[in-house]
Parts: C-alpha cells; structure tokens; sequence
C-alpha cells in the first residue's frame, strides 16, 4: 500500500447567503495513494468541479481541509502556492483553457516557460508527449485550426509537461474516441 498523498478532510463550499445558500460540497472526505487513479462520477452540479477547484487552490473552502503529502495546501502563499500550481500539480480543465494566440505547441511548453525550465529539454519532452498522444502534425497550429479531441489532448500535454505529482483532469476523456481516451490515460500512467 502506496503512502497518503492527498487527504480530503470534511470539505465544505457554500455560495450564497443564508435562505439562498447554494451548497457545492457537503462534508466530503477521502484519501487518495500515490500511483492511484480515483474517478469522481455524479450528475451536472454535483460539485465535482468545486472540489477539484479546491484541491487546485483556484478556489477556497467554506470549511474543511486539504492536505498534499500531509501538508495543508490552504496555508500555501507566494512562491510555495506558486511551486505548488506549477510543478506539483497538473490540471486538465473541462473546456481545456488553451490560449488563443499560442500555437498548440507554445500551449504545452507554457508550463516549462512560466517556471523558467531549461527550453531544450521542455522540448524534447513536448515532442515525446505530442507523438504519444498522435499530434506532432498539429504543433504549429492554433487552437481555433485543431478539433476537440486535438484541444483536449494539447490540454492533457501541458498538464504533463512538469510532470506533477497530482493530476487533476475534469472529464478528461469527453471529447475523445476510445483510442484517443486510451492513449490520454496511458500519459496519466
């Protein structure tokens, strides 16, 4: 059995005030190892999104919290939440978040270029993620040029590209066929 590497302890998001508080989670709490995968299912607004925005510090619990390697990320500030956001965590948004004006090849290689990466060897490996995931031929086009499945896997490189210690993926595989599905969870393994 792999060690602890994130905790949810009691979560709680509410929205709202009072007779119209809208409650996102209600108390969720579960441990995930290192290595394992764990699939969230339920219906549209269940707060599946809420917590995965939590975990990723986008947004703040009402109450409860969330520990990574037993660290409570809530506490996190400048550089650490910014080490945290950058390298420890990859997230795969739902509508893929790829910037307009960015070649799909930039959008992988952002991650690498925020944090200052040495260029070669985030190359060599956005070209290794972009032939594991059968897109070299879409590198230098726009997200505008490129299908959903092509977006979506442009999405899944650059969450790669630093290689985090916890993948967050909100419906990673909607908008792809099976192989292109397959290939995705295979990248996450």
């Amino acid at each position: 059995m792999g060690k602890t590497l994130l905790e949810i302890q009691g979560l709680k998001k509410s929205y709202g005030r009072k007779e119209g508080e809208t409650k996102a989670l209600n108390g969720v709490s579960f441990q995930v190892l290192e290595g394992e995968f764990l699939g969230i299912m339920g219906s549209s607004g269940s707060g599946k999104t809420t917590l995965l925005n939590c975990i990723a510090t986008m947004i703040k619990p009402t109450e409860g919290k969330v520990l990574l390697a037993g660290e409570d990320i809530s506490t996190f500030k400048g550089k650490k939440l910014a080490q945290f956001r950058g390298k420890e965590i990859g997230y795969l948004f739902q509508d893929f978040e790829l910037l307009d004006n960015l070649t799909v090849e930039e959008n992988i290689l952002l991650p690498s270029a925020i944090h200052g990466d040495d260029q070669k060897q985030a190359e060599r490996k956005c070209m290794e993620l972009a032939k594991y995931l059968d897109m070299q031929e879409v590198l230098d086009k726009f997200p505008s040029q490129i299908s959903g499945g092509q977006k979506q896997r442009t999405a899944v490189a650059r969450a790669l590209m630093n290689h985090p210690d916890l993948i967050l993926a909100d419906e990673p595989t909607g908008n792809l066929d099976s192989r292109s599905g397959a290939a995705v969870i295979g990248a996450f393994r």
